[in-house]
């Protein structure tokens, strides 16, 4: 048994946790460095080094014994959102700084949920919230909370806009009595490339899938004013009551942007709540090359935003803001124990009453340091940076007779697929993307993402590393060219 007063963090530790930290500094250098960003290890091989380890049941290792076991089963495996050819998903590399507050929040251990757990890191999560606010222009009501990521923070958005349209159109208190029969004809409208959380959070409020309206998009994947104001009306003859648009700033698959002031006004002349998932696209505001598609959303009743998206910071790093702060009253709760009422008006402030969860980590701290290290303008160049990368793709892709393009980039996404050029057989098509996807993701070589459009299979990169460059595209390129080429040797099919 070890001594177990130095199992802890605590003032006479110290010289042991920095010693610990160290040795686990020198484990992840080596994976920052490798040449890939995937060792290419199949589900099998890492299944049968979990086993191993559950088998030999070990316990009371030294560190050094814990950090070898840790680098075969999990170092030496990881995924590096910093590799240069992973451009799959959403997940950025991340700022120096932003790790320093990761750190030394996790290493206090700080929760957040209320005053006397965490002091003056409530003042910083709340000046973090400030400056989402100003960047979004949002009034002087406005307030926001920290959140786990962009479904949770839709999920309050359409929580807020089911109960406040229940409140103000039939007195119902949802929060004190439940649902009443009027919230099965509650009808929430987004586009039809919007975030799948919005179907998701829906059921999970109970109002059920049915209850999301798809609004078709243009060829730009934007939604289509004229096509809302359609379903509105159409939503209002069945007797239906339409109660939110959800736009979005930055769909997952296409990047593209919702004309936000006609959304908002349709939303207007129909009493609608407003809210724009700006979990992809929203810090793109601070840009000067995609700020004024930002317009609309100083008059948005909610927004969403995530950090860890598009700001370089660690998961999790994300914002839920509300034009209106007394709309937070709807995820308010005081528990006696905890924020007790009398505690309302207190001079300081219990964050748990804007936030869905109790416990709650620091996570504004990353934030705060990257913005007090990091200058502006050095986060401007890093943001228009990648649609600069984006344009350069579609157009080393369009060299390529091979590929057919989905559209043209908007964001930091492209929407592509492989053409075997010498059939129309729409399974075949499917088949050979998948095959590039994989193969190139279980050697390692690099990371893409696959979607769907108008049910056939696309590829799809996303680009969130400034430091990626054309080299490093076309290097990706040629290894799906060759990918697609042997695809078709091995199928015999005859290029045209």
């Amino acid at each position: 048994m070890t001594n177990q007063i130095n199992d802890f963090f605590n003032e006479s530790s110290q010289e042991i946790f920095a010693k610990s930290i160290q040795k686990a500094l020198e484990e992840i250098a080596p994976v920052m460095e490798r040449d890939k960003f995937y060792s290419g290890a199949s589900v099998q091989e890492l299944k049968q080094k979990m086993q191993t380890i559950m088998h030999n049941g070990a316990e009371g290792l030294s560190l050094d014994e814990a950090l070898k076991e840790i680098k075969d089963l999990y170092l030496d495996h990881a995924i590096t959102f910093h590799h240069p050819t992973y451009i799959a998903h959403l997940n950025c590399p991340i700022l120096i700084p932003a790790l320093v507050g990761e750190f030394m929040a996790s290493t206090l251990n700080t929760a957040v949920e209320t005053w006397d757990q965490s002091t003056s890191a409530t003042l910083i999560e709340q000046e973090m919230i400030n400056w989402a606010c100003n960047l979004f222009q949002l009034p002087k009501t406005s307030d926001g909370v920290f959140t786990s990521g962009g479904t949770q923070s839709n999920f309050m958005g359409l929580l807020m806009a089911r109960d406040h349209y229940a409140y103000t159109q039939f007195g119902a208190n949802f929060k004190q009595d439940g649902a009443t029969p009027e919230m099965s004809r509650f009808r929430v409208f987004c586009s039809d490339k919007a975030h799948f959380s919005v179907k998701k959070n829906a059921a999970l409020l109970g109002m059920g899938y049915n209850s999301v309206i798809a609004v078709p998009t243009d060829d730009k994947m934007k939604m289509q004013p004229k096509a809302l104001e359609e379903a509105v009306r159409r939503e209002k003859q069945k007797g239906n009551l339409p109660i939110a648009v959800f736009a979005t700033a930055g769909t997952t698959d296409f990047g593209s942007f919702d004309p936000l002031v006609e959304i908002c006004a349709i939303a207007r002349a129909h009493e609608m709540w407003f809210h724009v998932d700006g979990a992809y696209g929203g810090c793109f505001a601070m840009t000067n090359t995609h700020g004024h598609l930002f317009e609309g959303t100083r008059y948005a009743d909610s927004i969403t935003v995530d950090f860890h998206k598009s700001l370089f910071q660690p998961v999790c790093s994300s914002v839920f803001l509300a034009g209106n702060q007394q709309h937070f009253r709807y995820v308010a709760h005081y528990a006696d124990y905890l924020n007790p009422i009398e505690t309302k008006e207190a001079e300081f402030q219990n964050l748990i009453t804007k936030s869905i969860q109790t416990t709650r980590r620091f996570d504004a701290l990353k934030l705060w340091f990257t913005l007090r290290m990091v200058d502006e303008a050095s986060l401007i160049y890093y943001l228009e940076r990648l649609p600069t990368l984006a344009r350069e793709a579609y157009e080393l892709l369009q060299q390529q007779s091979c590929f057919e393009m989905a559209h043209y980039p908007e964001l930091s996404t492209v929407v592509f697929r492989y053409r075997l050029l010498n059939t129309e057989d729409g399974e075949l098509q499917d088949e050979v993307n998948l095959f590039i996807k994989n193969t190139l993701f279980s050697s390692g070589q690099a990371s893409i993402a696959s979607t769907r459009l108008n049910g056939r299979i696309y590829l799809k990169f996303t680009l969130l590393n400034p430091n990626s460059s054309q080299k490093h595209i076309q290097h990706i390129i040629d290894l799906m060219v060759e990918q697609g080429e042997k695809y078709q040797a091995e199928k015999q099919l005859v290029t045209a």
